[in-house]
Formats: structure tokens, C-alpha cells, sequence
């Protein structure tokens, strides 16, 4: 297994010290990407030549691109979760529309719960090991498995199979340490400065990995609701008013795709579960680069209409996706 401390030595804020990147003064996104292209002299970044120009503009602008959102299907007693992953990105039009030869890619599963794969808490790793070779067939320069866990970190990646993923596959695992978070200005509705996991912001492309389950707080936790894991600060303080924390994060980190693991859906007991009889079997996966849609489409694995979920509804509000999925392209695959 690797264990990236310090983004594995240094991080690339590290190297940017000598132009005030490690201060204490909270940035925005964008300015660390104007600091950054100070720092290149106008030129690319060794690693980071993607999302200065594609995802941060994308995000700024507005995307030009289509919405989609599909959805897997395992029927077959036979179907593989991997190979049903790869279907789905097939789907969407292969990896390669999303992944560029030598991104780095940093990959936010849900593995924040010191809690075995069958039950459900935290993402399936064949999912996660499905989409890191997809990564690297695509020619990722590197790809950084990154999630801020709730118990400990090396109990989550032994016990998840996150470990064991990295150790198969080559890809870091980073822990989450007091290091790697960094105050930038999250301009939200609620939040103004929080403490960000760095990974998730120097990545050129990011793939939202969360699992399907409820929560007592927020009914739901799916893909927008993953982003509570991709930063530091008070947990509780992120708990109030939580819809509008969740879509505050989730209009901050705009990923690359959405991707939810409904394999196994926790029905009763969420967030952390811990009994086989919280959890049903859904084989399901959901696809999309709407992060509103990917979640409105899952919510109906729960029965809930997503206009009754408070960080669906808000996400449709402030316009960040939709959850009127007749008005993106739909598609379903079954194996």
C-alpha cells in the first residue's frame, strides 16, 4: 500500500512557498490558480496542466457540455461489479472523454467508517478499483485515492479494501493529516473560509465516488453530501443547518463526474450502519456529470422524490444541476 504524506514528499503548495502560498491568509480556488500560473511564469505546471484551463474554467464559466446521467444494472447472477462499472463509462462514452494522458486524477470514495464492505457504510471497492484502472488505461499520470475518514485512517483503509486497492492497483492513498488542509474562501451561502484537503484542489480532474445510503441529519448521503469528507474544521459546526453546508461544498468542488455506489444501499441506521440488516442489495451503479442529477436519480433507489430532499432541492435552486432528469440525456445499461 502507499501512504502519501504530504501529497507522498511535497506537495505542490510546498514548492509554492516562496510565493505565499503556505500563509495563513484564506484563498479562493481561483486564486491559487492565478498564484500558480505566477509561479509557472505563464506555462503549464509539471502534473497540473489540465485544471487551471479545463475543470476551474468549466466551473467559473459555465460548461457547455451535455448532461447526462446512467444508470447500471446488474440482473445476471453472474455480473461482476467491476464489469458493470466499466459499462457504465462506456456508456457515457468511454473514460477518455473525461480523463486526459497525464492527469492527475484524485478519486473521493466515502471510506470514512472503520466498516467492512458488506455493510454498506462506505464505498465498494471494486467500484473504486474499477475506476482507477479505467484511470490509468485512459494514461493518468497519477491517481490519488483522498478521503478525510471519520475513525482512523489506516483502520478505514485496512477494513474498507481501500488498502488493499492501492497496494493492487499503484495508486495513493493519502492520509488525511493537519498538513494537507488548507483555509480557502468557500463563498458559499453559509460557509465563507474552511479548511480544504489539498489533494482535492491541485487534482487536474476529480471523480466523486460516494455510496447510497440515509442519514439521520440529512435523509440522504450520496454524491453532493460526499464533499463533508473532502474538508477540515469542527464536524458538528458542519452538521447545522446541513443542506445548505452540503450544497455550499458541493458548488465549491464541482467534480469531474459523479459516479454512485448503490451495490449496496444502507436503508436503516445511516451514516455508519455496523448490521447486515441495514443494508439491502441494489446492484445499481449511477453515472453523471451533474452532481444534482446524480443524486436526484439515486434518491429513488430510497423512494424519495428528490424535491424532498433539502440538498437536492437546493442544488436545483442555486443552479448547480438539475433534478429534472427529463431535461437531460438518460440512458440505462443491464448486464
Amino acid at each position: 500500500m502507499k501512504l502519501t504524506l504530504e501529497l507522498g514528499r511535497k506537495s505542490r503548495f510546498s514548492r509554492a512557498s516562496g510565493c505565499g502560498m503556505m500563509n495563513n491568509d484564506p484563498i479562493t480556488r481561483r486564486e491559487s490558480i492565478k498564484k500558480l500560473l505566477k509561479i509557472s511564469g505563464g506555462l503549464a505546471l509539471t502534473g497540473m496542466t489540465a485544471w487551471p484551463f479545463q475543470r476551474d474554467l468549466a466551473a467559473f464559466s459555465g460548461s457547455t457540455r451535455q448532461s447526462f446521467v446512467i444508470e447500471g444494472i446488474g440482473r445476471s447472477h453472474e455480473y461482476s461489479v467491476k464489469a458493470l462499472t466499466r459499462k457504465v463509462f462506456e456508456a457515457a462514452g468511454g473514460i477518455q472523454r473525461f480523463i486526459s494522458k497525464q492527469d492527475v486524477v484524485v478519486i473521493k470514495p466515502n471510506i470514512s467508517w472503520a466498516r467492512a464492505p458488506h455493510l454498506g457504510a462506505t464505498t465498494h471497492p471494486e467500484v473504486l478499483e474499477a475506476v482507477v484502472e479505467l484511470c490509468q488505461e485512459a494514461g493518468a499520470k497519477k491517481i490519488r485515492i483522498a478521503d478525510h475518514t471519520i475513525h482512523d485512517a489506516r483502520r478505514c483503509f485496512a477494513i474498507t479494501g481501500a488498502g488493499m486497492v492501492s497496494k493492487r492497483t499503484g495508486a495513493e492513498l493519502v492520509y488525511p493529516r493537519s498538513s494537507l488542509m488548507r483555509k480557502m474562501k468557500i463563498q458559499g451561502h453559509r460557509l465563507d473560509v474552511w479548511p480544504v484537503f489539498v489533494p482535492l484542489v491541485e487534482a487536474d480532474k476529480v471523480i466523486n465516488l460516494p455510496v447510497a445510503k440515509v442519514h439521520v441529519l440529512s435523509g440522504l448521503t450520496l454524491g453532493m453530501k460526499n464533499w463533508i469528507g473532502a474538508v477540515g474544521g469542527r464536524r458538528n459546526a458542519l452538521h447545522q443547518d446541513i443542506h445548505m453546508t452540503i450544497v455550499d461544498l458541493a458548488q465549491f468542488f464541482k467534480p469531474t463526474l459523479t459516479l454512485v455506489d448503490a451495490i449496496r444501499i444502507m436503508i436503516h441506521n445511516g451514516p455508519s450502519g455496523g448490521n447486515p440488516s441495514d443494508v439491502s442489495v441494489s446492484n445499481r451503479l449511477i453515472l453523471s456529470n451533474d452532481p444534482v442529477a446524480a443524486d436526484a436519480k439515486a434518491a429513488d433507489l430510497f423512494n424519495f422524490r428528490p424535491q424532498d430532499i433539502g440538498f437536492i432541492r437546493l442544488g436545483n435552486k442555486w443552479g448547480l444541476g438539475t433534478y429534472e432528469l427529463e431535461k437531460i440525456r438518460q440512458s440505462k445499461v443491464i448486464i
